[in-house]
This record gives C-alpha cells, sequence and structure tokens, in this order.
C-alpha cells in the first residue's frame, strides 16, 4: 500500500558507476517502494549533536547505518549547520559589500532606474571558462568547452510583447518605460542584439529518464550575458527559443507560444509561492508560426512562435558538470575550473571559509572517519547544493507542484526550479500524478517520486565530482545524507504549518492524506478551507465537515464517517495548542496558497493569445503575484477545472514545445 511507511538505506557512492548505469543500479526504487515519501516515512535520522569541545569547533555524529525512524526533524544538527553557514554567510556577504570587484564603483550609488543601454553587463562566464573555437551553429559534439558564442536566428516578422513582469524589471533596476519602447519587440526576439551583449549557448548533458543522454546543451536558448545591478547582483538573461545552436541536434531552435506562455507565468507563479525558480522578464511573438507535433503521433500543426527572456543567478545545471566528466581525461579539468566558478561567483561564503570554524562531521561508519568541510571546500559546495535540492522538491510537495521532467540537466545547482516543461499542480490528489506523457508508462517523475529522484540526482551529480577527484565517497556518501535529512526537515516543518499545528504529528497527516488520496480531494483548495475549522470539542458531529463541504465532493456514508473521525483528532490536536482559531487562520493562509498555476489556467490564456488576445495572460500573471491574497472578485481561478481541462493536451502534455 502506498501509505506504508519505508527505513531508507542511502544510496552509497560504490554503488554508481556514471554513464554506463541502467538507474536499477543505483538502487532507484519504483513508485511502489520509494525511498522517499511525499507523506511521513521512516528514513535516516541524525543523532543530537553533543556539545562542541570549543566556541570554534562543531563535531556533529551522523548515523548512516539505516533503518532509524525520521518520525521528526533533527533540530541540534540542522540548526548548528544553518547557523553556521548563515554566519559564513553573512560575513561574506558583508566582506563583498566592502570590497566589491564585479562591477564599477557607480554600483555602490543609489540605485536608480535604468535604460537597456545603462545596464551594466559582465561576462564571467565566457571569459573564465574555456570556449567552442567554433561560432558557427552547425549541430555537432563540442568538446573541451563550456559554450559556444552564437547569435540569434529566430526568423521575426512584426514582433510584439505579451507580457512583462515588473518584479523582474524591478531586480534589474530597468526602468518600467522601457517596455513600451517600439524596439523593444525586436530586442527580446533576438531580431537587434541589446548593446553590451555577448550570446552564447551552453554545453552540458544529462541523464534523461535514469540513462545517460550525451551531450544535450542549450538547443534553443542563448544567454546574452550577466547584468550586475547596484546590489552587486549577478543577474543572467536568456533568450528561450531564439534560434539553433550547435547543440539543436535535430531540433529547429525555436519556441511556440503555447509552451513560452506556461514558463512565462510559472516561473512568476512559483516566485511568488515563496519557490526557488529562474525568472521571466517578458514574453515576446515572433510573428512567424512554427512546426510541432504536440502529442508526437505524426499529426504536426502550425503555432505561433514565441521568445521568453528568462532571468537566474545562474543557469548552470547537473549536467553542466556531467558533460565534461563523462569525457574523461581531456576534459576533467573543466570539472574542477567550472566548480571554481560557480563557488566564486554564487558560493562566495564557501570560498571565504576557513579553518578556523570547523564544520566536521562524523559518517557513522565503523571506523569512525569524520568528513571536515572547511578542508575541501568541494564538499562543503556539495553539502550545500544537496540541501538548496531537497528544500526545493520539500517546497513543491508543500504546494503540490509536479515539475514531470526532472533529468539531472534540468536540475539547478542553485537549488532552482528551472525548465518549466509539461508540469502540473495538483488537482484532485493522486501521488501518482505526472503531468508529462512521456513519463506515463513508469511515472518516474510523478508526484509522490520527487523526493526520490532529487536524491538519485545528487548522487550521479557527486559521481560526477568525485570522478574529477573534488570529494572522495565518504564526502559524497554525507552530502547525499544530509539530503535526506534536510527533506524530512523542511518537509515536516511545511506539513505542520500547512495543518496549523504546533508541532509534526505524523499519524494525523498520513492519515488525512490517505483521505485525500481516496477520495479525490482538491489539494490546493482543501488545504485552504482547513483554516476554517474551527477548535471547538463542542461543534456537533453533523456540523463538523460543513467547512469542508465545497471540497467533500461525492462522498458516501462510509467515507463521511472517515472523515468526521479524523477532524475530530484534527480539533483535539488544535484545542490542546492553545492557539486563538483566528491566529491560526492568518498563519495557515499564508502557507496554503488560494490560487495555484492550474494548467487550465495556462490554456486560457494560451488560447486567447493565440487569438491575439493577450489580456488573460497579463491578468493571470497579475493574480498569481498574490496567491495568499482572497483577491474578491477572482475567485472563478480558484475553481476546479472543468470537463475541457482533461483533454489532451490540457492537464497532461509532452515534452515537445
Amino acid at each position: 500500500m502506498f501509505l506504508s511507511h519505508f527505513s531508507l538505506k542511502p544510496l552509497s557512492l560504490a554503488s554508481l558507476s556514471p554513464f554506463s548505469f541502467s538507474s536499477s543500479s543505483l538502487r532507484f526504487r519504483s513508485s511502489s517502494n520509494p525511498l522517499f515519501r511525499f507523506y511521513p516515512f521512516h528514513s535516516l535520522k541524525s543523532r543530537a549533536c553533543p556539545p562542541p569541545p570549543s566556541s570554534s569547533s562543531i563535531a556533529c555524529y551522523v548515523s548512516t547505518s539505516g533503518g532509524v525512524p525520521m518520525d521528526s526533524p533533527s533540530p541540534d544538527l540542522a540548526e548548528s549547520v544553518d547557523s553556521v553557514a548563515r554566519d559564513l554567510k553573512n560575513q561574506s556577504l558583508n566582506s563583498d559589500d566592502d570590497n566589491h570587484e564585479e562591477g564599477p564603483t557607480l554600483l555602490k550609488n543609489k540605485k536608480k532606474k535604468k535604460s537597456l543601454e545603462d545596464l551594466y553587463w559582465d561576462h564571467s562566464f565566457v571569459t573564465q571558462l574555456p570556449a567552442d573555437p567554433r561560432t558557427d551553429s552547425i549541430p555537432r559534439e563540442v568538446l573541451h568547452a563550456c559554450y559556444t558564442k552564437v547569435l540569434p536566428s529566430a526568423e521575426v516578422e512584426n514582433p510584439q510583447l505579451v507580457a512583462w513582469s515588473e518584479s523582474v524589471a524591478e531586480l534589474l533596476e530597468l526602468d518600467p518605460q522601457e517596455f513600451e519602447r517600439p524596439d523593444f519587440p525586436l530586442l527580446f526576439s533576438g531580431a537587434s542584439l541589446l548593446v553590451g551583449s555577448l550570446p552564447y549557448a551552453q554545453c552540458y548533458g544529462g541523464h534523461q529518464f535514469g540513462m545517460w543522454a550525451g551531450q544535450l546543451g542549450d538547443g534553443r536558448a542563448m544567454t546574452l550575458g550577466e547584468i550586475i545591478n547596484s546590489k552587486s547582483e549577478r543577474w543572467e538573461l536568456q533568450l528561450k527559443g531564439a534560434g539553433k545552436t550547435p547543440y539543436s541536434r535535430f531540433a529547429d531552435g525555436l519556441a511556440v507560444l503555447r509552451s513560452s506562455i506556461r514558463e512565462f507565468l510559472c516561473s512568476e507563479a512559483m516566485h511568488s509561492l515563496g519557490i526557488p525558480t529562474t525568472r521571466g522578464l517578458c514574453l515576446v511573438t515572433t510573428g512567424k508560426n512554427v512546426t510541432r507535433d504536440m502529442f508526437y503521433d505524426g499529426n504536426p500543426k502550425e503555432e505561433p512562435g514565441a521568445i521568453v527572456c528568462r532571468v537566474a543567478q545562474s543557469f548552470l545545471r547537473f549536467g553542466s558538470y556531467q558533460i565534461h566528466a563523462s569525457r574523461g581525461k581531456e576534459d576533467i579539468a573543466i570539472v574542477r575550473a567550472l566548480a571554481d566558478y560557480a563557488i566564486r561567483h554564487h558560493f562566495p561564503h564557501i570560498e571565504n571559509m576557513n579553518r578556523s570554524e570547523s564544520l566536521s562531521f562524523s559518517t557513522g561508519d565503523e571506523d569512525h572517519s569524520v568528513v571536515d568541510l572547511t578542508s575541501n571546500k568541494y564538499a562543503a559546495w556539495t553539502v550545500e547544493i544537496a540541501e538548496r535540492t531537497a528544500s526545493l522538491i520539500a517546497s513543491w510537495q508543500g504546494v503540490g507542484f509536479t515539475h514531470g521532467v526532472l533529468n539531472t540537466d534540468n536540475m539547478s545547482i542553485l537549488g532552482l526550479t528551472i525548465d518549466y516543461g509539461p508540469f502540473g499542480f495538483l488537482d484532485a490528489f493522486d501521488p501518482s500524478y505526472t503531468p508529462n506523457t512521456t513519463d506515463l508508462p513508469g511515472r518516474r517523475y510523478c508526484f509522490a517520486n520527487q523526493p526520490d529522484i532529487g536524491l538519485w540526482n545528487i548522487a550521479q551529480f557527486a559521481s560526477t565530482l568525485s570522478s574529477a577527484e573534488l570529494i572522495n565517497e565518504k564526502e559524497a556518501n554525507y552530502a547525499m545524507e544530509r539530503y535526506g535529512t534536510k527533506f524530512m526537515d523542511e518537509y515536516q516543518a511545511t506539513m505542520t504549518k500547512k495543518l496549523g499545528l504546533p508541532k509534526y504529528n505524523k499519524q494525523l497527516i498520513s492519515k488525512l492524506l490517505s483521505n485525500m488520496a481516496v477520495d479525490k480531494v482538491d489539494y490546493t483548495n482543501f488545504f485552504r478551507l482547513l483554516s476554517n475549522i474551527k477548535a471547538d470539542l463542542n461543534i456537533p458531529e453533523e456540523e463538523l465537515l460543513v467547512p469542508l463541504k465545497a471540497v467533500l465532493l461525492d462522498i458516501g456514508k462510509e467515507r463521511k464517517e472517515a472523515w468526521i473521525s479524523w477532524v475530530k483528532t484534527y480539533i483535539e490536536e488544535l484545542a490542546a495548542s492553545g492557539i486563538s482559531d483566528e491566529e491560526r487562520k492568518v498563519s495557515m493562509n499564508a502557507i496554503n496558497p488560494r490560487y495555484v498555476l492550474r494548467n487550465y489556467l495556462c490554456q486560457s490564456a494560451i488560447d486567447a493569445a493565440e487569438q491575439g488576445d493577450f489580456g488573460e495572460v497579463q491578468r493571470v500573471l497579475k493574480l498569481m503575484e498574490r496567491p495568499y491574497d482572497e483577491q474578491p472578485g477572482m475567485e472563478k481561478y480558484a475553481r476546479l477545472p472543468p470537463a475541457w481541462a482533461y483533454r489532451p493536451g490540457v492537464c497532461m502534455l509532452s515534452c515537445s514545445s
């Protein structure tokens, strides 16, 4: 049964043979027997940290023996690591403020709105990492290089601005009036180059559906360069759908309006939900049609072309490192160079660590060996990437988000949600839900499997760094263990807050999710309505389900009794907490969104936009800026999907775009 609990035997680096294995060789378990669960489970648990021997040393002992229940978070270890990491990061950030070398003195001046010509460009990626000596876009294998310089080549005819994000413009300190420029659509369709930009396509590889796929790369995305704002923040701008690159393989390098609207809206919706993500600055149509076979069924059709400008501090992925390690001795040094680059620009607190601030941890092995994160910056870096990934996926599980294509080339080293393809938010709660038609046979990337896949992908990344001799086996295994600990800490904390409980209650949450799965209860609307339940032990039994009647639809007598039993137990927990109903409702509504970007909302915006009406895209964008607010008059956007939403291409999609 899917609600049984498991003991996790952690993945070991010794079991990995990079780039030449099937998923089964890593003890990856199918959805019927996962390592992690979206509901409470058993797994690794850290033992409490003993008092440090001195103020400058923190020694924690972490068990990897497996089979120990993870019924509650491990606050001692998590708080110790997080506290030291915060201190180090704050020190490095303060240092950066005083001695920043990435931009001119004007960056320290008072922030002001800029024109496109005033943006300060930096090109650290192309100046500090090896380049492809060729600059043509002929599909080919690119060796000994991290990128290829390219130029946008998408055909454009009267491009139009569909929508833009005010908050992303704010990050770049871009004057809103710039979006009204007549040449703005030309610049962001690639028809004209932005002054100061230096476009390139990144080389990377990846595991796709558990199998090594070799070179992949930016097949239709071109990074224009890095913008540095007055806060010394580095933001990469990237045009997706701008034309062919050497990594396009047999594709055309283009994107359609349908997929571009989905990516633009969801990146901004996820940000507003508080989930780390790449961002969308703007979306433009190209004015030309693109041929796509949406369902891979031999029936291609013409669709409007479009280009979205994506923004992130970095678009580096796990696969950015894997590709070079896979090529052996000639390219293995690039893995180190790329790691050094990432640490220098995106993890400066790790670069600034020193041996006086000991961060050492017992591996729990028989030899009682110790992993010292301050003696190897690459080990500390790997651990942070593992924890960021775990935190990200825990946040997905909290809002019911399913990515759909968690290949290693779609995993950000910054812990960002990246590459929005056939994603989907849960409607009726179904742990096996996958929005990707390509994933249907095995449901590898279904909602319930996402925590497992995150661990599997971290294992591939750690194996890559190990093959480059940046970390050893114990350090790799420790990073994977920290993933497990961090995920459970974050997931349990999230679920506790979603229910408004004072502490984690495994049995109560497990039973709730079981009930929701049996009755196909809408995930988003249920948790939003749950805050209306009062902590009153005297409510008559026949009135207990009144606050939930809008989501408990068509349930029979037996199921009604099951829900009444759960609500009674829940009210007992609430009454014992001593928290007022009003206070609890406010806190619950701050974590349970009123609105999420359901697939049918995307499709409604797409249908209108394909007819030349961009108003619905803009309305949905505005709505998703405040997903936790009631927003009177917008209630229809919280409704359950209409019947038409279950047609192919709406509730489920392929990777084609």
